[in-house]
């Protein structure tokens, strides 16, 4: 269901190089991944989001603040750039869809989240030098009726965390 057979060879001939392909048939099942990956996050982590408009952006940041602990509503930060949730683990949902440059992101606060929440980054594709060293990268692409989200990771922890997600989930 979320994890196909074609997906587990694929995940298991993949996640050596820190990538984790699963296909969703619905909002709901992208949340639940975004929620998996949420629960093994820290303050401090990064997650770059990329994929057409209505690929599922938003709902997978809503997963993540499921597996946070946020409490509080998550939608879109198109209009504002930066959302902050307050949290267990605090989330700075940014969006940079309607910004011109990296700098406009980093003047509305971006990097100083970092220190302390977990920072979430629609349309990062846009901005990829804002992107920090270590980071998880979250490709989500519309496939047949449902989504095809394609996790990757730069950096020891990210690629461990990501590891650890494929390992526990990859029998699904």
């Amino acid at each position: 269901m979320l994890v196909t057979s074609q997906d587990i060879s694929e995940v298991g001939s993949s996640v050596a190089s820190g990538k984790l392909v699963v296909h969703t048939d619905s909002p709901d099942e992208t949340r639940t991944w975004g929620r998996r990956l949420g629960e093994r996050l820290q303050a401090g982590d990064f997650v770059a989001l990329c994929g057409p408009l209505g690929a599922g952006k938003t709902c997978f940041v809503q997963g993540l603040g499921q597996g946070l602990g946020i409490s509080s509503p998550i939608t879109s930060p198109t209009f504002i750039l930066i959302r902050q949730h307050p949290g267990p683990v605090p989330l700075c949902h940014a969006d940079a869809y309607r910004v011109a440059s990296a700098e406009e992101l980093e003047d509305a606060g971006l990097t100083d989240c970092l220190a302390d929440s977990v920072v979430a980054l629609e349309w990062a594709d846009r901005v990829p030098q804002i992107w920090p060293e270590a980071l998880y990268i979250v490709q989500i692409a519309l496939h047949n009726d449902g989504r095809r989200l394609e996790l990757s990771a730069r950096g020891r922890r990210p690629t461990e965390a990501l590891s650890e997600l494929a390992d526990a989930y990859s029998g699904n």
